[in-house]
């Protein structure tokens, strides 16, 4: 398919965060840009802000009249996530346009460049945003479609310098819905691969083998960065690539001498030319990890250790991914996409090294009934890290309600010394009323827009 043949990309879901990427991407092109969501956003006020028409009706008289009128000329851009009975997606498909699913499409894009494609059920976006900052500084012709907004550059979509044969285009390779199947990288980054997304996959070992076919993809000469953890189960025999084994302590690349100074970390890399002494510019230990891997890759692609040296220590993190919201000697306010188990340990983990001896206030919204089922007892054990807990109700994103799966079923067995069940309306006035010190807001739902009025509150309340 020669995308350059359609002069209007329609994106039904632009306000995702990868579909905004590739409408980012797509309206440097030159193509008229059009988009459907089910509701504004601070995202799809940028892209309108950017020049895309974006509408928020799910009616076919919503449809441009550009699309409707030049279906030959028409590319339908769709998320996995868009529901089954969304008329415009119907009408469209009805109608013999040409719909593609967001994944082909990138896939579609990647296949003319040099891919580095970032993959694992935890950390995908910052340790692409990482790879991305680093090449930039670098000064590499680099292309970055990115699942998160990079700090950096206030945007997803991150370039420099020309787009030719050589240039170097990073991707986040998403495992749900096999959506990391349409790549064929030369250089793979897997950072973990634990349970999730069961919806999709039934169980664990249907996750490895999608894993497993993932890193079978890589280009015959080219290399694999994977984690100590799970070099073993996912790569043990592969014999058409390089792999590259790194962890915070083991592995072929690895940190030492991790010390935390005012609310970050500096550490030696070790497994290259050592380098000394990283001021890594974000917090969390689990971010280290994804430095290390970050580093690898670019060195795979001829950078310099100082200059990722000099790379790492202003990398600014990507939004909602330990996000410092507040930061005074009255109050830490951080806020974390985590919605896993896993990545909630780890998060709480860091914050409690980090602020040792501080109360830890954790807000926490689940993300879908299938997962909260499915992870309950790791979800409870992990939220008790907590000093004190406020837990939100579920948010459903594309599921309907399981019976007898609700907030409740989590909180019986979370160990906290307070922990409430409250709402999203409730919870600034009950923050309002606690004694607070490192408070943080987590999940993968609609908590975001709970950021801004918590702030508020704490500057009011503690005179910032």
């Amino acid at each position: 398919m020669a995308l350059e043949k359609y002069d209007n990309i329609y994106f039904l879901g632009i306000g995702g965060i990868g579909m905004s990427a590739l409408a980012r991407w797509f309206q440097k092109q030159g193509p008229r840009i059009f988009g459907y969501d089910r509701m504004t956003t601070s995202l799809t006020n940028a892209l309108e802000d950017e020049g895309m028409k974006v509408h928020f009706d799910d009616s076919i008289e919503s449809i441009p009249e550009e699309v409707l009128t030049q279906r030959e000329k028409s590319l339908i851009v769709f998320t996995p996530a868009i529901p089954a009975d969304n008329k415009i997606f119907n009408y469209l498909k009805d109608g013999g346009y040409d719909l593609r699913k967001r994944s082909a499409v990138l896939g579609l894009i990647t296949n003319d460049y040099k891919t580095i494609a970032v993959a694992g059920t935890h950390g995908k976006t910052t340790t692409s945003s990482m790879i991305a900052h680093i090449l930039n500084v670098a000064g590499k012709d680099m292309l970055a479609f990115l699942g998160g907004i990079a700090t950096n550059y206030d945007s997803n979509l991150v370039m420099h310098g020309e787009i030719n044969k050589g240039t170097l285009v990073v991707v986040e390779a998403d495992e749900f819905d096999r959506s990391f199947l349409r790549l064929f990288p030369a250089i793979a980054v897997v950072t973990s691969a634990d349970a999730d997304h069961l919806d999709i996959y039934g169980d664990h070992e249907s996750l490895i083998v999608s894993f497993k076919d993932f890193i079978s993809q890589i280009n015959s000469g080219g290399s694999l960065v994977i984690h100590e953890s799970v070099a073993e189960q996912l790569a043990g025999n592969v014999g058409h690539i390089s792999k590259h084994t790194y962890s915070m302590s083991r592995g072929q690349f690895f940190a030492d001498n991790i010390t935390a100074k005012g609310g970050f970390f500096e550490f030696d890399l070790q497994g290259f030319t050592s380098v000394e002494h990283v001021q890594l510019g974000v917090p969390g230990f689990h971010n280290i990890e994804n430095a290390i891997a970050a580093s690898v890759a670019a060195t795979l692609c001829d950078v310099s250790v100082a200059t990722i040296g000099k790379a790492l220590s202003s990398f600014k993190g990507v939004k909602r991914r330990f996000e410092y919201i507040l930061k005074t000697k009255k109050i830490v306010f951080v806020d974390d996409y985590a919605h896993h188990p896993t990545e909630i340990e780890v998060f709480l983990k860091s914050m409690k090294s980090l602020y040792p001896g501080k109360k830890l206030t954790v807000v926490f919204q689940p993300h879908l009934y299938s997962r909260t089922r499915d992870f309950a007892e790791g979800f409870s054990r992990s939220l008790s890290l907590a000093d004190e807990l406020f837990l939100l109700d579920i948010y459903p994103a594309r599921e309907l309600p399981i019976p007898g799966v609700d907030a409740e079923m989590l909180l019986k067995d979370i160990s906290s010394p307070v922990k409430v069940h409250c709402t999203r309306t409730e919870i600034v006035g009950k923050l309002k009323e606690a004694e607070l010190e490192v408070v943080v807001t987590v999940g993968a739902g609609d908590i975001d827009a709970m950021v801004d009025p918590i702030r508020e509150m704490l500057k009011d309340k503690y005179e910032v």
